[in-house]
């Protein structure tokens, strides 16, 4: 899209001089990135500078165009944008894929396949937005080593939008000009970009306050910080006629506002809304103070070779240090990389990035035989895109021919719970997987079940998830499930038993919120749920409610208590099911099941099933905490209606908690059951539950 036809005021223009305290300035911003990153386990605000900072660029180069009167050129601009971003990001990718098949665990490998594509394709920001709000997502994006192409997504996305704005504002000074030909282009620019800074900061605001895990990853949350670089564009010739000393100021207020952002602000929490102001404005004003040959300035400080050196490998340096970090962490079993391993990440990761640059990048930019056709730049970037996703394609095909092979085992490869039961005969093939694949971890919630109809659908809108199995009307019983995803993880074993004794069952449940007593400690949406729940059983008046009556924790607290001092019964259980009990309606409340300190599956891949497995004792307390309840009831101090049961014994064997029964994972994270497992559990669960209701 060219915009080569005569612009009102198109004169000489002088070519934008190289500033080097800006150069200077993406090294700082990379370095707190990077050393927050790894040393800190917090987030900087840099990742925010460097958007000002691409914007800021990216609008000097085309209002110096605009303003001489050059083209534009958009589709040549592209191509040799994507030419400077793609040799350096694709020389990482090849680099992560590689790790990942040799280094990370099978629970990995999806997210990292997925999220190569979305790196590659500039859209890994939408991926991680879609996995930031899905509660049933495997969570594997926050220790994924291609999280941080969220910003370069970003930054590309920008790469194609800004140029088009910069062309319409073009456009529209041409047009204002035959009415005002005194009227400068910089005002024109400062209307556009003004507005985007207003609509997109106010939007910025709204949706940090409301969904601020997906706004942290949403372009249209971002665009102000780019709006902000452009408007300093605008801004600049003014400020750059500011007395000396007080552009001296400016620019150390804005370095010391820069690198204290991350240390006093909760960056991850609060971004991009308005806190994202702090680190883009010390930008703005490091910028706006330019070169202002004081020998106290902070340019001079910016302008020295060690930054500018830096500088020019910092988007290499960016690039590496995060898959660095995590390979790191995933294959030393460590949530923080320390002093002494974090400066060896660091070291590796300015290597690796002098390397990139000076071996990969810097030539690429100096071959000149590609940027001579658009056709010849066009085939030398589907050629690298090409470099990705042929041995992507190739990886996945191997893994899809596993899990072919996986899925055509017997039941006797894989006998889960039925291992455990007297009488057993029988050992699975050494040869045979461990099911479920740590590859397809996403399929093993429970899934049993359809949506509920007619009446049986909830009509209190605070009762989102509702499932149905038969017909509550017909059904020699009718039983529903009734809690949190650990209460939903057990209708998966409760299905066989519904289907051979001719029950219907419904199952209405809220993540995250165990059934008992509404309170202050619980969120808004529980508390809804809990009286909506409450409100549906006693509406349909089901032969019995299940639900799981305890509950386990997973870390010491702060008074130091190991996870087995903390099992106890679910806040508020007995008042909350008492107006069932009173109904006539039995209940049977299930001990909760263990959890585990790390994600069971990626343990199993990393080092074996016997060596995941855990202590009963350090993550159940000595004695069932529902034995006192059951107590109560026996002594006529609780209604007959309660009763409990416990199914520990189906995870934990000999005192031992174990990760994979009968070559079955039984935990799919660190707590729900596997839909695998919980298959295998059915006739178990069948005979508890009905010696628990009498039935």
């Amino acid at each position: 899209m060219p915009v080569s036809t005569p612009l009102p005021q198109a004169a000489a223009v002088a070519k934008p001089a190289y500033r080097p305290e800006v150069q200077g300035l993406r090294a700082f911003a990379v370095l707190m990135v990077v050393l927050y990153h790894v040393w800190l386990g917090k987030v900087s605000g840099g990742v925010d500078v460097f958007l000002l900072l691409s914007a800021f660029l990216l609008t000097v180069s085309f209002t110096y165009r605009v303003e001489s009167g050059r083209p534009l050129e958009l589709v040549r601009y592209w191509l040799n944008r994507l030419r400077g971003l793609l040799p350096a990001a694709i020389v990482v990718l090849l680099a992560v894929l590689a790790a990942t098949v040799s280094l990370l665990p099978r629970t990995r490998w999806e997210d990292v396949a997925s999220q190569t594509v979305s790196s590659l394709f500039y859209v890994q920001n939408w991926n991680l937005a879609l996995g930031s709000v899905d509660y049933y997502a495997a969570d594997h994006a926050t220790a994924s080593p291609l999280q941080h192409f969220w910003s370069l997504s970003i930054q590309g996305q920008v790469f194609v939008l800004w140029p088009l704005l910069i062309a319409g504002a073009a456009l529209l000074w041409r047009a204002l000009g035959r009415r005002r030909p005194g009227l400068g282009f910089r005002p024109v620019l400062a209307g556009v970009f003004g507005s985007v800074f207003l609509l997109s900061l106010a939007y910025s605001v709204y949706i940090t306050a409301t969904r601020q895990t997906w706004a942290y990853f949403d372009t249209g949350a971002r665009l102000w910080e780019f709006a902000l670089g452009s408007l300093l564009v605008v801004a600049l010739p003014w400020m750059e006629r500011l007395p000396v000393l007080l552009r001296v100021a400016m620019g150390w207020t804005g370095l010391l506002a820069m690198l204290s952002c991350g240390i006093l602000l909760q960056v991850e929490a609060s971004f991009p809304g308005y806190v994202g102001l702090w680190p883009t404005l010390a930008a703005a004003l490091i910028v706006g103070s330019g070169a202002t040959g004081h020998p106290l300035g902070a340019d001079r400080l910016l302008s020295t070779r060690p930054l500018i050196r830096l500088g020019d490998i910092s988007y290499a340096l960016y690039l590496w240090h995060w898959p660095i970090l995590v390979i790191y962490l995933v294959t030393n079993g460590l949530d923080s990389a320390g002093w002494l391993g974090g400066t060896a990440v660091i070291g590796l990761s300015l290597a690796l990035a002098w390397a990139t640059t000076k071996i990969v990048e810097t030539p690429f930019h100096q071959w000149h035989w590609p940027t001579q056709r658009r056709r010849r730049l066009s085939l030398v970037l589907a050629a690298l895109i090409g470099l990705v996703l042929l041995p992507l394609n190739s990886w996945q095909n191997r893994v899809e021919a596993f899990e072919d092979a996986a899925a055509s085992q017997t039941a006797a490869d894989n006998p889960g719970a039925a291992a455990l039961q007297s009488g057993f005969a029988g050992e699975p093939s050494a040869e045979a997987a461990v099911l479920p694949l740590s590859t397809s971890l996403d399929e093993e919630w429970a899934n049993v079940g359809g949506a509920c109809l007619n009446s049986y659908a909830p009509a209190d809108e605070r009762i989102e998830f509702c499932k149905q199995f038969g017909d509550p009307a017909t059904a020699e019983k009718f039983v529903i499930v009734l809690g949190d995803s650990h209460a939903q993880h057990w209708s998966t074993a409760l299905h066989p038993a519904a289907v051979g004794n001719d029950w219907a069952w419904i199952m209405i449940h809220e993540p995250s919120c165990r059934f008992g007593t509404t309170g202050p400690d619980r969120t808004e949406r529980c508390n809804d749920f809990i009286e909506a729940a409450t409100g549906y059983v006693l509406e349909h008046r089901p032969d019995a409610v299940v639900t799981v009556a305890s509950h386990t924790a997973k870390y010491p607290d702060d008074a130091g208590r190991t996870p087995a001092e903390q099992e106890r019964v679910a806040d508020g259980y007995v008042e909350s099911v008492l107006p069932f009990a009173e109904a006539g309606i039995q209940v049977a409340g299930v001990r909760d099941t263990p959890r585990y300190t790390y994600a069971v599956p990626e343990c199993v891949d990393m080092r074996g099933a016997e060596a995941c497995g855990l202590p009963q004792e350090q993550l159940l307390a000595a004695e069932n905490p529902l034995d006192a309840l059951q107590a109560q009831v026996d002594a006529g101090r609780l209604p007959d209606e309660l009763s409990f049961f416990d199914m520990t014994d189906q995870f934990c064997v000999e005192g031992t908690c174990r990760a994979v029964i009968g070559n079955v994972i039984t935990i799919r994270d660190e707590d729900h059951i596997t839909r695998t497992y919980a298959q295998t559990l059915a006739r178990v669960f069948e005979q508890r539950l009905t010696a628990a209701l009498g039935w």
